[in-house]
């Protein structure tokens, strides 16, 4: 699998693409590192050449043409020069000194002027001719000089160097290539492992998880991420089954009663009266279930996030007001005294409608649990991070074990189980808090709940 994926992968478009531009970089500084060599090789032969031009000009005017001519031949004639030509010719270019048979005809020319020249030395005895790089200068009473180097070394310094650079880059070229290619069998090697194990997850195994080392790399912090997703996808699949299965069975009652009464309203002998408190009947078990479906919508909008786009700054303490004056009659009227202590300028940045289903749930929890005499206390009040909206009470309360749980779909507890309800108004609280990334906690009141909704302040911090 990997020879046969290897050449199609990024990963190894991405090794060639990084050995060809490793390779142009390396042939780019190899290239300058010769061509600086060869400049300072031509430039300290042409300084040479010149001094020795000014020397030996200098030693034809002090000592005259004798002395000159045997200062040529001394240094001509020296074992260590055998690189350096030398010539001095009479006005007729007719040599007089050196060690060139005659005077070159490609040198002749202004004088100063430089030469390449393919010439063999008189000394030298060989068939093949150099490639010499001189000069010519015209010395007073028109005698001819002609001093030159002899670059064949030059020529083979350039040409081990062109071919050592020549391997430098292959050898260069190869490595990236290689390690490209290992980078790419690492990596791809990799990547197989996390498509085994997507393929058995797609296979439905929901409990895979993709492999990840102790080395930390990117791959092992995608696939860490990958497997929160897929833990959170697990407990969303686990939580949406275990909804259908509470739906299924919180609906099939009232579903039954519901057909039950519309069968028995449907018989011809049935007084009036009787049909007509059946259909009552009927239509309250019916607008129980419409009931479960729209807060199970709301939910599923809180928690996707749907009323987000909606949000805006909220004025908390008038919401907090306007919710305890819709159900201080109904606290009273259950024999239940309610308080309100309600912070002024408290703001928060969410969606007004949703906060206040929110707090209308928990207060709605409270009034059904809470026994005639007993009492319910609202605050709305400032916290570190925004407000909080706290709903308490002195009922029964929520022993500390069901606490996360009662945050769930259709989950009643048992002790109050003759209480009607879908067990849906907490879990839409939790979406709420959840959609304006609050919290609600829910805490002993001893005895009762202390219900806490946390809102993030508006920006701004509060609302005129």
């Amino acid at each position: 699998m990997l020879k046969a994926n290897l050449a199609r992968t990024s990963t190894f478009r991405f090794a060639l693409l990084y050995a060809g531009l490793f390779s142009a970089s390396v042939a780019a500084l190899l290239a300058f590192i010769y061509w600086s060599t060869v400049a300072v090789i031509d430039q300290q032969i042409d300084a040479t050449i010149e001094a020795e031009i000014r020397g030996l000009a200098e030693q034809y005017q002090d000592d005259g043409l004798p002395r000159l001519i045997e200062v040529i031949r001394a240094r001509a004639d020296e074992p260590g020069n055998t690189d350096r030509v030398y010539l001095l010719a009479d006005p007729a270019l007719r040599p007089l000194a050196g060690n060139l048979a005659a005077w070159p005809a490609a040198a002749t020319g202004p004088s100063g002027q430089w030469f390449e020249l393919r010439l063999a030395k008189v000394d030298a005895g060989e068939a093949a001719p150099h490639l010499i790089r001189a000069r010519s200068f015209v010395l007073p009473d028109s005698f001819n000089l002609l001093v030159g180097r002899d670059t064949q070394e030059r020529s083979q310094f350039r040409a081990t160097m062109v071919e050592t650079l020549a391997w430098s880059l292959a050898a260069t070229l190869a490595l990236a290539l290689t390690g490209g290619l290992l980078l790419s069998r690492r990596l791809l090697r990799r990547v197989d492992l996390v498509a085994a194990a997507a393929h058995r997850i797609m296979r439905g195994d929901l409990g895979g998880r993709l492999p990840a080392s102790a080395d930390g790399d990117e791959f092992d912090r995608l696939s860490t991420e990958l497997n929160s997703m897929l833990d959170q996808i697990e407990r969303l699949m686990t939580g949406m089954r275990a909804v259908t299965d509470s739906l299924a069975h919180d609906l099939r009652s009232p579903l039954t009663r519901l057909q039950t009464r519309i069968e028995q309203a449907l018989v011809e002998t049935l007084p009036a009266e009787d049909r007509r408190r059946l259909l009552d009947l009927a239509l309250a078990d019916l607008a129980g279930v419409l009931h479960t479906f729209q807060t199970l919508v709301e939910i599923a909008r809180a928690e996707a996030g749907a009323g987000r786009a909606a949000m805006a700054a909220v004025d908390v303490s008038a919401l907090a007001e306007a919710v305890a004056d819709l159900y201080r009659p109904v606290a009273e009227d259950k024999g239940i005294a309610f308080t309100a202590a309600i912070a002024p300028g408290l703001a928060a940045h969410g969606h007004g409608q949703l906060l206040a289903q929110a707090l209308s749930n928990l207060l709605d929890n409270a009034v059904k649990y809470t026994p005639a005499g007993g009492r319910i206390a609202l605050a709305a009040r400032p916290a570190p991070e925004g407000c909080e909206l706290v709903v308490a009470d002195n009922g029964p309360g929520i022993p500390a074990a069901e606490r996360a749980r009662v945050l769930e779909r259709f989950v009643r507890l048992e002790a109050n189980g003759a209480t009607t309800g879908s067990g849906l108004g907490l879990s839409l609280v939790a979406a709420v808090a959840k959609l304006h990334r609050g919290r609600l906690a829910l805490a002993d009141n001893a005895p009762g709940v202390r219900a806490i909704l946390s809102l993030p302040a508006a920006e701004g911090g509060s609302v005129s």
